[in-house]
């Protein structure tokens, strides 16, 4: 088995063994602080031979640990192994240099996404269309004006004069991800609804509302690379 998959198989161990109600109570617990397997049981109020079963599978998963007690040497403590809880996340995206948003009119979506990037994470970030607009659409411009968000004052720009083979790239909606199959392969896809179909403010403030969320989960997920 690969390193992937070894990772892969460890975390859904990890997940099982989470899955049920009292082995999260207990490893609720052990996040505030060490017990006695007879302490867990008194404060969840569990059968200790319960309690037993739960370490067990736990301590197979690699989330507690078991240890000695240095004064009364018959007492056992456990401890919660907080790398273990670690690795239920995915592994980073590893050397993120430059980050490319690319939508279908570079008007909206992928503009306002590259301004949440830069302002998220002060790294380098642009955007792009598969059929650019002239121009930006004034309610986009008005959405970034609202939330004090900085736009690329450059326009619009078709996405083979902006992509590089090493940029990290993200298509922010359904039509480009398609669009760009055979072109420019997107690693990330985004499927944020295009707000230029209802046009109104409250479509954008939605479109804003999902493209900042999604730059705030995947920024703390990647590595700086380079700057370039």
């Amino acid at each position: 088995m690969d390193i992937e998959l070894a990772s892969l198989a460890g975390r859904a161990r990890i997940h099982a063994a989470l899955g049920d109600p009292a082995r999260l109570a207990i490893v609720d617990t052990l996040t505030l602080g060490d017990a006695s397997p007879g302490e867990i049981a008194h404060t969840l109020d569990m059968p200790t031979n319960l309690v037993a079963h739960h370490v067990k599978v736990l301590t197979e998963a690699g989330l507690v640990l078991r240890g000695r007690s240095e004064g009364d040497r018959r007492r056992t403590y456990l401890r919660l192994q907080p790398a273990a809880l670690a690795v239920l996340t995915p592994a980073p995206l590893a050397n993120v240099g430059r980050v490319v948003f690319v939508c279908t009119h570079n008007s909206a979506r992928s503009q306002l996404a590259a301004a949440l990037w830069q302002r998220r994470t002060h790294g380098a970030a642009a955007s792009a269309g598969t059929k650019p607009a002239a121009r930006m659409h004034p309610r986009a411009i008005a959405v970034a004006h609202r939330h004090d968000l900085s736009l690329n004052p450059t326009g619009t720009a078709h996405v083979s004069d902006v992509v590089r083979d090493d940029d990290l790239v993200i298509a922010v909606c359904d039509n480009a991800h398609e669009d760009l199959t055979g072109q420019v392969r997107p690693q990330l896809h985004w499927s944020v609804p295009d707000p230029a179909r209802v046009d109104t403010d409250e479509a954008f403030e939605a479109a804003y509302a999902d493209l900042a969320d999604r730059v705030d989960r995947l920024a703390p997920a990647t590595t700086p690379g380079g700057t370039r």
